[in-house]
Order: structure tokens, then sequence, then C-alpha cells
């Protein structure tokens, strides 16, 4: 009897044969397909000469899960450039012995960046594991650009990688930043200490005058992205709570988010919380010029190269 094949072998194979495929693995694929999670956005890969991206989206409407390409280059400017290709879609089960594949036209330009290729419903990707797995993958040909200028380097192989969607441990997924005297902070904006949550460490943000649209009006609190502690430097899934506590009542003043973050990225509300409300005392928001600031992590994306 023969040995049995592992997963990152199989994986060589196809890239092995195919120069021109990037496959993603999708380890925690029902945190898509619950809706938990919005979106699985696929590290950067170049092909011709081009960057792109795979992007995987729960579709509105229906339970399926829309499979897209996007073309994100910074050599795409302007508005006189488009580019043609052909791309073979595929979804395979965590062991790619059985795999469902489509091949399309793709065409991108200035006001069509992402293209949707194919969707698939949520009942045939849970058919499609057990291991809570599934691996997708693109392989694009044919690439016709034109008003751009592109220097094509040919692959030697296809690329692969891993992407994990997971839950954050209730005792690793919150930070609170205590402000005293949050009077005297008089500056722009300031900083909370660095923290660690997942691959990254973070940090928090806040202008106690507000910023951009809440300027004057709001307290503004934004989640940034640091240094990588883990794994390669690919964009980074946060979904996550902000909060200004309520230390009275518990009745906190929140917000929820996700963002995929890359390198030096921030994402938050510069109408956060209106002043106006925040210097309210029976809200419980400063008292004796205190204030608590929280962020709570719920899911967490980790990416490692397979190839």
């Amino acid at each position: 009897m023969g040995q049995s094949v592992s997963l990152e072998e199989e994986i060589k194979n196809e890239a092995d044969k195919h120069k021109n495929l990037h496959l993603i693995v999708v380890e925690g694929i029902t945190k898509l397909t619950s809706r938990k999670v919005e979106s699985c956005v696929s590290s950067d890969f170049y092909i011709d000469g081009l960057k792109w991206n795979i992007i995987l989206v729960p579709a509105v409407g229906d339970d399926s899960l829309s499979m897209g390409l996007m073309l994100n280059d910074s050599k795409c400017v302007g508005s006189n450039w488009h580019v043609k290709c052909k791309v073979k879609v595929t979804l395979r089960n965590e062991l790619i012995t059985s795999m469902l594949y489509q091949t399309c036209s793709a065409h991108f330009s200035a006001n069509c960046k992402k293209v949707d290729l194919v969707k698939h419903c949520f009942k045939k990707i849970h058919n499609y594991t057990d291991k809570d797995i599934v691996v997708f993958s693109a392989t694009v040909t044919n690439v016709e650009p034109n008003g751009l200028n592109v220097t094509s380097i040919p692959r030697k192989m296809g690329t692969a990688e891993r992407i994990k969607l997971m839950e954050v441990e209730k005792n690793k997924s919150k930070f609170t930043w205590k402000i005293t005297h949050f009077s005297s902070f008089v500056g722009e904006h300031h900083s909370s200490y660095q923290f660690t949550v997942g691959p990254r460490r973070w940090f928090l943000r806040m202008c106690p005058q507000g910023t951009l649209e809440g300027k004057g009006n709001s307290l503004s609190l934004f989640l940034h992205a640091s240094d990588y502690v883990t794994g390669p430097k690919t964009n980074t899934l946060a979904v996550y709570k902000l909060r200004v506590l309520d230390q009275f009542k518990r009745n906190h003043h929140e917000i929820d988010q996700q963002f995929w973050f890359g390198s030096d990225d921030y994402m938050g509300e510069p109408k956060f919380l209106a002043l106006d409300k925040l210097r309210n005392a029976s809200n419980g928001f400063l008292v004796n010029n205190q204030i608590y600031i929280n962020v709570e992590f719920l899911n967490v994306s980790t990416s490692e190269n397979v190839i």
C-alpha cells in the first residue's frame, strides 16, 4: 500500500505544475460562512509583473461565498489602462482530492480593480470539509496589459499560503488604557503603550478634541497595527470592539469594526464619542478627570507561507 501524501506535498505538486497559481488554505472557513468575518484577503502575489490578491466575501442576499480577484498594483494609476486575463479558480477539500473548478475571463480597469469570479453556496463548502479547512486557488494566465509599463518576470513555480481565522482567547483578548488627568491632554493625539494580540503588536490612539469630521465635536479613537511578532508581514485581520467604559453602570459606549491591517495601518472612528456626552457626568465616561479606553479582539488571522 502506498504512503499517503501530505497536504503540503500536494500543494507543492500543484505549484510545480501551475507556475501562475496562487493557492490559499483557509482554516476556520465557518468564520466566513457564519458571517462572523466579512472577508478573507490573500497576501500579495505577483504574476506577469503585476500584483494581485484573492478575496473571499460572503455574498449579500444569499448563503454563498464570492471568490474574487483584485489587481492591486501601484502601476495601475490614471484612467487610460486596462488588463485582460484568463483565470481558473478552484475549490478543494483539505486533502486536495476533490475539486470544483471554473475558468473565466476577467477585465480590469481604473473603474474595476476587483472582479468577482465565482460563487460557492455555503452548503457546498461545508460538504467539502470536516475539519473547517477549504483550499481555494486562482491560476492567472494570458495577461494582456494595455497602457501600463509592465516588465514580466516568468515564475518558476506557483505560490501558496495558509490563513487561519481564529477566535482570540478571552484572557488575551482585551486591552484597557487608563488615562488620568484627561483635561491635561492638549496635543492633537496621544497613544497607548503597545500590546500583543495574535501575530501583531497594536496600540490605541485617541484625539481628545477630535480629528477630521470629528474635530472640535468628538473624541476620535483608532486602533493601530504595529510590528509583526510572528509569521510573514502580510495583511492581518482583526475583528474587534472599541469602547469608552462607563465607570458607573457598565453601559459602555462601543463600536464593532473589522479590517485587514497592512503594515502600519489603522482603523477607527473620527466621531467616536461626542464631547458633550463624554463630559456629561451622569454618563460615567469621564470621572474625576479619568477615562478608560478599551479594545476587545474577537477574531484575528495568522498567515504562513506554505511554499
